[in-house]
């Protein structure tokens, strides 16, 4: 069984977000691999970047139909393989939630363009949990 997530976020918003909370912000939202990952060649961060990756984070929590359960934003980490293809880690409560699901396997898709940060993820359950 397969169940999908999307999430749109506007880049103004993570944008103002670091403007306003700066290091508070970046801390409590990504992991610190994600924010490597962020960075520009001057040592700031790629609003455009973080926004995709606050997207996933929703898409995904969206996926693992996390409901009102609590989950840390940092226990869902997105990252970039070296030709660029985006993956999910889950930790803590997410990855929890995930074994609680039955869900085996995830996939994610990120984009950006203009004003706009996009993600959707695909959660598959697997069949030997009988879901």
């Amino acid at each position: 069984m397969l169940s999908v997530g999307i999430d749109l976020v506007e880049i103004a918003a993570v944008t103002e977000s670091v403007a306003v909370h700066a290091e508070r912000y970046l801390e409590r939202v990504y992991t610190p691999r994600e924010l490597d990952e962020c960075r520009t060649p001057d040592g700031a961060v790629d609003a455009r970047r973080l926004a995709a990756r606050f997207a996933a984070k929703e898409a995904a929590f969206k996926a693992l139909g996390g409901g009102d359960d609590a989950i840390p934003w940092q226990s869902i980490g997105v990252h970039s393989d070296r030709s660029g293809s985006p993956s999910l880690d889950l930790t803590g409560a997410a990855a929890a939630l995930a074994t609680a699901r039955g869900i085996d396997e995830l996939a994610v898709s990120l984009t950006h363009e203009g004003p706009y940060a996009a993600a959707v993820v695909v959660a598959r359950r697997g069949r030997r949990n009988g879901r």
